[in-house]
């Protein structure tokens, strides 16, 4: 058991890792002006890639849970991803956004009846610093709009996390995954049109960067994710700290650039935040784990 676990946390540790790339990817060869839009066609296409592939539509009786974990974990939060990214450089979403290991530590209090540690809370706290030593530069400006998106993306991404181990009964990781990428991909594409409208004639280019988040940023890496909720807990979202280290690395390997001191030190400290918040917040063994009867009894199997 100890050694499926240990696989499927290096393979969890992939997500992050691709999720790294979405910045340079939206900046880079998607419409920044069409930031919720995107988000929806990130979304929706790989729910339904997903279902495709054995799951098929979500049962009936399961869609208030799917609903809430797709519109917290897909809907909300790519919508605030989006748009904190169109607003903010680079450095600063990351940083904010790099607050989901503190809030789902806390989150998981009252959602998972899971105290949070002090060391857990410290290494959170930790990480967060680390992501800005190694992002932020002296020449950031604030944008009163992307940093709130960001601060919203990171809470949503949180509760959704937490909730897919409270829910996650509702269905294998795959289904699970399918169903939130297709339930939060409908729900913020109306959205998305009522504000943005239609995009442009969409480009090879667009084409190009679109393809490549849903099916490998999106559909695969979203489906190691809820793998690795289901199996280890909501420790894993403290790999979500290597999200904008991944990201660093390719935009200094873009512009040529190599890390200072003070980057290599929030390096370190991502590294070992990481590792010791995975190792505070290893669960309890199923059998000991109980949550609110009135809350959960309508999303058991």
């Amino acid at each position: 058991m100890a050694d499926s676990k240990t696989r499927i946390l290096l393979a969890t540790i992939l997500a992050p890792i691709l999720w790294g790339s979405t910045y340079v990817v939206f900046t880079q060869t998607l419409p920044v002006e069409h930031p919720l839009l995107v988000g929806a066609l990130r979304a929706l296409p790989a729910g339904i890639l997903l279902m495709l592939l054995g799951p098929g539509l979500p049962p009936r009786d399961k869609l208030l849970p799917l609903a809430v974990i797709g519109f917290a974990n897909i809907g909300l939060f790519f919508g605030m991803l989006f748009l904190s990214a169109s607003r903010l450089p680079g450095g600063l979403a990351a940083t904010l956004g790099s607050m989901q290991p503190l809030l789902v530590a806390f989150l998981a209090w009252p959602l998972l009846l899971r105290r949070p540690r002090l060391g857990q809370i410290i290494a959170a706290l930790a990480g967060t610093v680390g992501v800005g030593l190694l992002v932020i530069d002296k020449s950031v400006k604030l944008d009163a709009i992307g940093v709130v998106a960001a601060l919203i993306g990171a809470a949503s991404m949180a509760t959704g996390t937490v909730l897919i181990e409270r829910w996650g009964n509702v269905g294998t990781p795959l289904a699970l995954a399918a169903w939130q990428l297709a339930l939060g991909g409908l729900l913020l594409l109306p959205v998305a049109l009522l504000v943005e409208g239609l995009p442009p004639v969409p480009t090879l280019r667009n084409l190009a960067g679109l393809s490549y988040l849903v099916v490998i940023g999106t559909a695969f890496a979203y489906w190691l994710w809820v793998r690795g909720i289901a199996a280890i807990g909501t420790g894993v979202a403290f790999l979500s700290l290597l999200s904008p280290l991944v990201a660093t690395f390719l935009g200094a390997a873009l512009l040529g650039e190599w890390f200072n001191a003070q980057q290599w030190l929030g390096i370190a400290i991502i590294f070992g935040s990481t590792v010791a918040g995975i190792m505070l917040s290893r669960r309890k063994p199923a059998a000991q784990e109980t949550y609110p009867e009135l809350d959960t009894r309508m999303y058991h199997n």
